[in-house]
C-alpha cells in the first residue's frame, strides 16, 4: 500500500475507538479531546500499519511528515502557521511549550480527521434553554435567519447597535 492508502486505513482504524474526550471547556460547556486522549491510540494504529510521523516547528510554521516504513520516500506533509501564547503567571519557554502542545494537538487532529463538536451544537442547551434568548439565537443559526440574529444582537441593518 502507498502511503496515502495506508493513512486512510489509519483514520479507519481510529475512528472505531471508543475514546474518551477528557478537555472541557466549562465557558462553553463542551467536552474536547486533548492531546493525551489519542496520541498513544494513534501511534500504536500508525506503527501497525507502517507509517511514522514526525513533528518539527520552525519560527513561522509547524510541519508533521508522515512518512510509509515501506518505502520513505512516499509522505505526506501537513502543515500549520505558527502561533503565540501569554498565559498568565508562566514564563516564556512555558508559553512556548503550551504553543507547540496545542499545534501537534491541531496537527494529529487534521492527520487522522478527528472531528470536534461544533460550537453552535455545543451551545443548544436543554429543553429548558430553547424557549430563552440562547434558543432563538441558535434557532436564528440553525434556519440561517440573519435579520433575526440582527434583532436579538440589536443591530440594524446598517450595523449601528441600538439598546
Amino acid at each position: 500500500m502507498n502511503v496515502y492508502q495506508k493513512l486512510n486505513v489509519c483514520r479507519s482504524v481510529f475512528h472505531k475507538l471508543q475514546l474518551k474526550k477528557s478537555g472541557q471547556n466549562k465557558f462553553a460547556g463542551y467536552f474536547y479531546f486533548e492531546l493525551g486522549d489519542f496520541l498513544i491510540p494513534a501511534l500504536n494504529i500508525f506503527n501497525e500499519h507502517g507509517l511514522c510521523a514526525t513533528i518539527s516547528f520552525g519560527s513561522d510554521e509547524a510541519r508533521m511528515e508522515i512518512v510509509n516504513a515501506d518505502k520513505p520516500d512516499e509522505k505526506i506533509v501537513i502543515t500549520s502557521p505558527m502561533s503565540s501564547a501569554q498565559l498568565k503567571g508562566c514564563h516564556e519557554v512555558q508559553n512556548l511549550g503550551a504553543v507547540q502542545t496545542y499545534t501537534r494537538r491541531y496537527l494529529w487532529v487534521a492527520a487522522l480527521e478527528i472531528v470536534e463538536q461544533d460550537a453552535v451544537d455545543s451551545s443548544k442547551g436543554t429543553e429548558e434553554d430553547a424557549s430563552g434568548r440562547l434558543g432563538e439565537v441558535v434557532k436564528a443559526l440553525e434556519t440561517q435567519n440573519g435579520w433575526a440574529l440582527l434583532n436579538l444582537a440589536k443591530v440594524d441593518e446598517q450595523g449601528y447597535q441600538f439598546l
